[in-house]
């Protein structure tokens, strides 16, 4: 599992209004709001657009140093909102973490390395899961779970219970799938087995008989000794 990252980032106090909402949006400040279990009331403020891109711009869970009128606070951007036509964010909650109470969040998965049964077999690579949803104090929080899938043949798969979940509570279920290493396009899993199996068979075989030949060999010197 990755570290956390932690992302500073500076937050302006602001009304509530539309029109206020509106007048910052056009200033390219995204309205936000900040809340949590040691949060008495809700406060709410405005970032500026650039500052949520070191948020946004990578597929990580980070922790945000937030600071709002001169006061610091540990965050974990909970949720955006996005325009529908322009694409640009128009609200942003940020969530203030406590050492005490757990948090729900959704993790991304990062996969590393080439399958074996891609390379080999010319398997196919799925993955049917990118995102992990769990359950976790602050300081077990993982900015992203790395699976290796290199030892992956055709017909394997890597589950949520093959993760290193310590000090975490997966939410999806421990047999869900990851990521799956299926056969080439017309080819059966079941046939490619089967030609593995055929490999691996004659490659015994190959060991078998040279190590008879092997064994003919010591016997016929052994004659050869006795002879003489």
């Amino acid at each position: 599992m990755a570290k956390l990252e932690l992302v500073k980032i500076e937050g302006t106090p602001r009304e509530l209004s539309k029109k206020a909402n509106k007048a910052l949006r056009a200033e390219k400040r995204v309205p936000a709001v900040l809340y949590g279990p040691e949060i008495k009331e809700n406060i709410h403020f405005s970032v500026d657009e650039l500052e949520l891109e070191k948020i946004l711009r990578k597929a990580q869970t980070k922790i945000q140093e937030l600071v709002v009128d001169g006061k610091v606070y540990k965050t974990l951007l909970k949720r955006m909102e996005y325009d529908p036509v322009t694409d640009r964010p128009i609200h942003a909650d940020f969530y203030v973490l406590s050492d005490k109470h757990k948090v729900t969040l959704r993790v991304p998965v990062r996969i590393n390395g080439t399958a074996r049964g891609v390379v080999e077999g010319g398997g196919r690579l799925f993955q049917p899961m990118k995102f992990i949803r769990i359950r976790v104090l602050p300081e077990f929080i993982p900015a992203e779970f790395d699976v290796d899938v290199t030892p992956l043949k055709i017909g394997n798969s890597f589950h949520v219970g093959d993760l290193d979940l310590e000090g975490i509570i997966p939410l999806d279920s421990m047999s869900r799938t990851i990521v799956t290493i299926r056969p080439p396009k017309g080819a059966l899993v079941s046939e490619v087995l089967e030609d593995e199996d055929e490999e691996t068979t004659e490659e015994g075989a190959e060991e078998a008989t040279a190590e008879g030949e092997e064994g003919a060999a010591e016997g016929d010197a052994s004659e050869e000794s006795s002879e003489e």
